[in-house]
């Protein structure tokens, strides 16, 4: 049984998805390798899909129509196996049914497409949501690539800068995971959040409401990965210091807030997807290199 796919593409960019859980395990940009070598005695993953929730739910569980159901973090995509839909060199789609096991976590018939696209220095990575279900569909989901920490070798300070001048605050990640109304303050001055580790020892930092359609993870020497997102509202940063990657995480939505007891349908951030529609989310990763002078 196939295990991994490997894409490649005429540039000479390569990448490997896992059907595991549609699991980016690597990519190869330009020469250089973007995706975290995996160390299981620090984190067993590289770039987990999230669906149908984002973030951790209130004691691991969610409520719809009076029933609870045991839908905990980042809801099941990245426990399940996807199958192949469609598959080229530089090209995948892969999709995953709702089953009696889901059933059971989330009371809803959909189908997720998870897209992989290679281009000369890029990857594009889409989630596409549909719902087959006779009702709504209330869903979240979002991607969380490992990018290597530092970029490209670099040894000097890495900075993310954000296409437009955003908010400094973030929420308080509480007790359980749950959002706190609390905020803290971020070293963010206008579009430019400069990186420390330590900056992550209390949880990530979750930028929601975003004003920017972009951002850039510049490594200070001349190298930057830009992140170009589409209908991805939010984005969350994370690391487990030292740890050497920085997580760059596009969300549609976010964590329980502290005082939220409510019914899925009625949670902050959900979508709603009627039945029969669809919705893509989507993401474009594109690594670039400044020549060296001389």
């Amino acid at each position: 049984m196939t295990d991994a796919i490997e894409l490649t593409h005429l540039s000479g960019d390569s990448a490997k998805i896992l059907l595991f859980g549609a699991e980016l395990a690597a990519w190869r940009a330009r020469g250089v390798d973007m995706i975290w070598a995996k160390d299981p005695d620090i984190w067993d993953q590289t770039a987990p899909v999230l669906f149908p929730v984002v973030g951790w739910t209130r004691d691991g569980s969610v409520r719809v129509d009076g029933r609870t159901y045991p839908l905990a973090l980042h809801g099941f995509a990245w426990k399940k196996r996807f199958e192949i839909a469609e598959r080229r060199d530089d090209y995948l789609r892969l999709a995953l049914v709702d089953d009696d096991e889901t059933r059971a976590l989330y009371p809803f018939a959909f189908r997720l497409e998870v897209e992989f696209r290679l281009h000369a220095g890029a990857l594009e990575n889409s989630l596409i949501v549909a719902n087959i279900d006779s009702r709504p569909l209330p869903y979240a989901c979002g991607l969380h690539p490992a990018f290597r920490w530092p970029l490209a070798g670099s040894s000097a300070p890495h900075t993310i800068i954000f296409e437009k001048e955003e908010r400094p605050d973030v929420p308080i990640i509480g007790q359980g995971g749950l959002f706190s109304k609390p905020i803290r303050k971020t070293p963010l001055v206008g579009r430019r959040l400069p990186l420390e580790p330590q900056m992550f020892a209390r949880d990530a930092l979750c930028f929601l409401n975003l004003a920017s359609h972009g951002l850039v993870f510049d490594n200070g020497e001349g190298a930057r990965l830009s992140v170009t997102l589409e209908d991805f509202p939010h984005v969350g940063f994370w690391t487990l210091p030292p740890a050497p990657y920085l997580c760059i995480e596009p969300w549609t939505g976010h964590g329980d807030p502290e005082d939220f007891y409510g019914d899925l349908y009625e949670k902050p951030s959900m979508r709603l997807l009627a039945p029969g529609e669809r919705a893509r989310h989507g993401a474009i990763f594109a690594f670039e290199r400044e020549a060296p002078v001389g």
